[in-house]
């Protein structure tokens, strides 16, 4: 169990390092510490970056549509979470 409840589709932003204060979607969650991240931009859904949940910020938003792509198998774009994160930035 995540001590910090984290969910996939879940978007958060990086307290730390060179991606500090950018906003990102939980893709895939690695165990109690680690997640992959991406924004569709500077991380790519291809690459994602792999980030301790202890150096993110989690915000109370879980994009649906995110989620479900990810959870049915579907395969998610760099553009459509692209999409998803300016809507949220409006």
């Amino acid at each position: 169990m995540l001590s910090y409840q984290l969910d996939i589709g879940q978007v958060v932003t990086a307290c730390a390092g060179r991606d500090e204060g950018k906003l990102f979607f939980i893709i895939n969650i690695i165990d109690s510490q680690y997640v992959h991240i991406a924004d569709g931009k500077s991380r790519k859904v291809d690459s994602p970056k792999l980030k301790k949940v202890k150096h993110l910020k989690k915000l109370n938003i879980i994009n649906d549509s995110v989620r479900a792509k990810i959870l049915s198998g579907e395969n998610v774009t760099d553009s459509f979470l692209r999409a998803e994160l300016k809507k949220l930035n409006k």
